[in-house]
Order: C-alpha cells, then structure tokens, then sequence
C-alpha cells in the first residue's frame, strides 16, 4: 500500500447509501443546482450560442440583473482526469498522481451500482444516481424499439441537470471541453472531441473521431494523426489511444483553453481486464499511463488549472464467467431465431433475457407472472450473488424505467457473459468480432485474440491484407471461450483499496470519502462557483 493509500481515510462506507458512494464531509457542499433549477432567470445556453467557439465568447451581451452579483474573474480553471480503473493500490505504481495526491488531497471515492463507465460518469455529472439520470449501464434493453443497444453516443440520454448548466447559471460565458468522456455527442460543451468510426457503404469500417467545431477535426488529425481506434478497444487496445487522448487535451489547454476540460484515459481498463490487477502487466500499464501523463499534468500546473483525478470503479480478480442467458433460455424464457444457421437473441418474444455488462445484468421479464419462472431459473446458478427485486433496485438507486424487472449481481470473484446460443457452432458471426453494437451484452473477450487458434495471427494478417487493399474483410479473432478474462468490474467494492479513488492539486479539497452523487459539488466549488459552506450560488 503507498503512502498516499496510508494518509487517506480509506474505512468502507457505513452508510446505508453508500450505492453512491462513501458519506462526504458534513462541510461538503452541496449541488447549488437542484434547488433552484426551475426558478433560475438564465435561460439554458444552447449550440447556437455564440460561445460554442470559445474564441469568441468576448460577444456583447445585455445587462442582466444579475450581474451584480456574478463573479467578475474568470473561474478556476479545471483539468478533470478521468483515469479508468484507478485504485488506491495501483498508486503503488504511479509515482507522478502519488505526487499529486501528496502534495494535494485526496479521498477514498464512492461509485454507483452498476460501477461502469457510463452510469458512473452520469452521476459524475449531474449529482444523481441512476434512478434520476436514466443510465443505467453501458447499454439496455430500449423497449420502445425492441432492441438491445449498448454504447450509444448521444447525451440526450443523459437526464438531469448537467455540470456546465449549474456552471452557466453562475457564470453564463462558463466553457468547457469534452475529450472522450461518454455521452458526449449532442451535448452543450464548446469543444468535443470523441471516438467515432467512419462506415462506408461497402461494410468498413475506418478510424476516426467526432469533433466540435468541425473544424478541429483536420486539427487534430494533422497534428496527431488518426484517432487510433483499434488501439481504443479490442485485441489491440493499448498506451496509444490514451497517448493521443492526452496529446489532444494538451493541444486544446495551448491553442482552445476552457474553463472545464474533461478528459477520459481508459489504458488501465485493458491489461487489467486481461490479466488482473495484481498481475505484473497490469503494473506495467499503470506506470505507462503514469509516465505519459507527466507531460500533461507540468502544462495544467504551468497554467493555473486545478487537476483533479477520479475514477469510476475498481477491477478486482475474476474466475467465474456466469452465462446468465444460457440458463434462461434452458429454462424455456429465451427465444432465439436463425437465419444462415446462425441464432440471434430475439428480445421481443423472450418471455425474459439478460443485458449483461460486466458484473452486473439487467433481466428483461416480458409479462408479471414470468418473474417467479425467472427467479427459479437463476435462483441456483452458481456465480449470482444477489438478484434485486424493486425494492432492491430502489435500495440502491437503480428504479428507472430502462432497468430491468430484475437485476442480477454477480459474486466478487464472477462476471456474466452474453451468450444465449448453446452450441459455438451456431454461434453469429459478430459473436467472434469486436463488434460491440451488435452484441446485446457486453464481451471483454474482445481485448483477446483466440488463444486456442493456431492460426488466429494468420487469419489477423490475411484480413488486415484485404483490407489495405480495399476489399471487405472479416477480423474474426475473438474466442467463443470467456476463461481468459481475469478483471472485472461493477459490483459495488467489498474494500476501499479496490475502489475508486479521487486526487486534487488543491490541498484540502477533499477531507475524508466523496460521494459519487458529490463530485458535481466538488467540481462546482473547485472552480470558485458556489460559497465553501453551504454551495449556494453567489
């Protein structure tokens, strides 16, 4: 354990709460937006506002009334480091964040069920938990389409008051840029910047990302090249798509500076996922990511910014995949139907199936008196710890209409796949590729290559061959056999030191556990918008 794991108060939440996370310093303050976000006189800034380009935000506006009591300095400037799967233990292994930790603050960080990447990020943003903001995991069941859909891009999913909009209301001209934080499309940021492939009429599918203004796109790809895709995710997923992530953030904080860049470095979901936290390789990945983040951390120092680190869950060893959909459809609930020889998931007509992601399944049960028949399916399959009812989801902030009729938590040491068919050979043809909006779950066999092919490199090249010369081609190198995967995440940590953590340059910003509900707040006073004691708006 470093030093910085010693200095903090990493005691687990006692709060019956704590599905958001640890109980935050009674002197916290709270969300300046919720009370007053129906009376508040300053309309909602939109894209058409002319500070969608930060350059020129200095526009003349009206007097307002209220501009006797605004702020008249610029706010703090923030950099938020969203640093994927960060534990007070792998601190051990990042000597630039402990420093930052050290002479800054730093806390134990709480999360929300499911503890991933999109629900986590939400709550970060909008102080809710998922019973309020409506994202419930990575993706869900989307009834009114009768589809699974998973990793969707828009943020009018996202419900709830958004960060920059408690931010306007003290600050109208308060500007912020996003850089590979999720939901990020269709949002009211000034500066996007975000994974977005080119699909071509003839069926590839090419790297590239997503910017606003449209402008920094040719920018960014002249200055850093390609945004590297198939190093984002997948069998190839490493260091170089965070590398260009933190090349981009230190490109917009010399040429675009906003008061808020939000940042989102995912290299320690990969080897962690692979091969465990505690193993050498995961090490290895922490201090690369740690090195490559030392660049960035001098220019924010360099320019005043508050920095702030966070995570959104910690991965913690696995053993056990729990092939969830597999039972129910033993169990006569799942219908599939075929075409080619292959089987597809057919939601509509299941009488119950399973969204999985990660630790954490969503089960669908089409009509009220199919829940007994449900839970007697799933009542002895090794590897559930826990199957939330109502009441269950309410108890840990996940009653939204999107969740499922049922909830599955998996047992520390499992995760659930997505498979539904009972023989590979019937298996889709997605099922072996990153393909990850065609599967109704989600399969972190993906950062594999299959271990039992002989010829699976081969195969890789020949594809990769057809496809530098412009032919269709498959990239069919993902196994059908979970066993490999070796982290996971999701469930709500058993120990603090597997959980998130939070960092701040600030020293004294953080005393003792922060709620995931509270880093909206935090970010708030961070940038001098609300008063240090009660977070009224000024």
């Amino acid at each position: 354990m470093s030093d910085v794991s010693d200095r903090s108060d990493t005691s687990a939440p006692s709060s019956p709460n704590h599905h958001t996370g640890a109980p935050s310093d009674p002197s916290a303050p709270s969300d300046p937006s919720r009370a007053n976000d129906t009376t508040s006189t300053t309309p909602r800034t939109t894209s058409t506002n002319p500070r969608s380009d930060p350059r020129t935000r200095s526009a003349p506006r009206p007097h307002s009334p209220r501009d006797d009591v605004r702020p008249r300095t610029r706010p703090t400037p923030l950099l938020v480091l969203d640093v994927v799967g960060l534990t007070p233990r792998l601190l051990d292994h990042m000597p630039r964040l402990t420093a930052l930790a050290r002479s800054g603050s730093h806390a134990p960080l709480g999360t929300v069920l499911p503890a991933v990447t999109c629900a986590a990020q939400s709550t970060f943003l909008t102080g809710t938990t998922p019973a309020e903001h409506g994202i419930v995991g990575n993706g869900w069941y989307f009834r009114e389409m009768g589809e699974v859909l998973l990793w969707r891009q828009h943020n009018g999913l996202v419900g709830g008051d958004k960060l920059w909009d408690a931010a306007r209301r003290v600050h109208p001209d308060y500007t912020v840029a996003n850089v590979c934080w999720w939901y990020a499309m269709g949002s009211d940021t000034d500066i996007t910047v975000t994974p977005r492939p080119v699909y071509y009429a003839d069926g590839r599918k090419e790297p590239d990302c997503y910017t606003r203004p449209a402008a920094l796109h040719d920018e960014l790809t002249e200055k850093l090249g390609t945004f590297p895709l198939f190093h984002f995710w997948g069998p190839g997923a490493d260091l170089v798509s965070s590398q260009w992530i933190i090349d981009a953030t230190r490109h917009l904080l010399r040429t675009r500076p906003t008061d808020l860049v939000l940042t989102y470095l995912p290299h320690l979901d990969y080897d962690l996922q692979r091969y465990g936290p505690d193993d050498p390789r995961a090490h290895v990945a922490a201090a690369e990511l740690d090195t490559a983040l030392g660049p960035l951390l001098d220019d924010a120092t360099a320019r005043g910014r508050t920095v702030v680190a966070l995570s959104e869950y910690g991965i913690t060893r696995v053993s056990r995949p729990v092939d969830i959909n597999r039972a129910l459809r033993r169990a006569g609930l799942l219908e599939v139907h075929t075409q080619d020889g292959m089987e597809y998931l057919d939601p509509g007509a299941s009488r119950a199936f399973a969204v999985a992601d990660h630790q954490l399944a969503h089960v669908y049960v089409r009509r009220a008196e199919d829940l007994d028949a449900t839970r007697t399916a799933l009542a002895g399959l090794p590897g559930i710890a826990e199957l939330l009812d109502d009441e269950g989801k309410k108890a840990h902030g996940l009653d939204h209409p999107r969740a499922g009729e049922l909830v599955a938590v998996a047992a520390p040491d499992a995760w659930f796949t997505y498979y539904y068919w009972l023989d590979d050979a019937r298996a889709p043809d997605f099922a072996r590729l990153v393909e990850i909006h065609r599967k109704p779950g989600y399969d972190p066999a993906e950062l594999f290559m299959d271990p039992k092919d002989p010829y699976v490199r081969v195969r890789a090249a020949t594809a990769l061959a057809r496809k530098k010369t412009g032919m269709r081609y498959r990239m069919a190198v993902v196994p059908l056999d979970p066993s490999p995967v070796r982290g996971s995440h999701g469930r709500l940590p058993d120990r603090a030191e597997d959980g998130p953590v939070l960092l701040c340059s600030q020293p004294g910003a953080v005393r003792g556990p922060v709620a995931a509900t509270d880093v909206k707040s935090l970010l708030l006073r961070l940038a001098g918008l609300t008063t240090p004691t009660t977070g009224d708006t000024p």
